[in-house]
């Protein structure tokens, strides 16, 4: 709370409201261009998986919110969905991505993008576990950094 500079008086009310009211279905709402992306990516033959730092729900919200699914379906299809709740391993610890890496054999590790939101999780991550780190920053909140960075998933479409 005090990081975002909610005043001293405010802290403890703030955690208490946050903390009653932050819960995994709340921050999932898909990006389109997302959506579009994915399926233009599976369409041109790239394999694709996810690794989440989630609560184990995260195969179901993707699939129920029109995202993807391990395997055929109604939407994307991908070849593996990894939830942290479920292997007991979580983001930036890179043993999380070995949960993953067993369906995309074949292909150099380092050949393998992984794309998130969180400099942290996701760019660190990906670094510790040898693929090739993609920060999804759409306000161009990390010009000049030294990872490749996306405004949509769009843009790996268009390479």
């Amino acid at each position: 709370m005090r990081a975002i500079g909610v005043p001293e008086h405010d802290v403890e009310h703030a955690a208490v409201a946050l903390g009653r009211t932050r819960t995994a279905a709340l921050w999932r709402w898909p990006i389109p261009d997302s959506i579009i992306a994915l399926r233009a990516l599976h369409a041109a033959g790239v394999p694709i998986g996810v690794v989440s730092n989630a609560s184990g729900q995260i195969a179901d919200v993707l699939r129920r919110s029109g995202v993807c699914q391990v395997g055929r379906g109604d939407h994307t299809p991908v070849r593996v969905i990894v939830d942290s709740h479920v292997v007991g391993v979580s983001k930036p610890d890179p043993a999380i991505f070995e949960h993953a890496l067993h369906m995309f054999d074949g292909i150099d590790r380092s050949r393998i993008a992984y794309v998130g939101d969180s400099v942290t999780m996701d760019v660190g991550g990906a670094r510790a576990a040898g693929l090739l780190p993609i920060l999804l920053d759409p306000y161009d909140d990390h010009l000049g950094a030294d990872f490749r960075r996306v405004r949509s998933l769009l843009d790996l479409v268009a390479e």
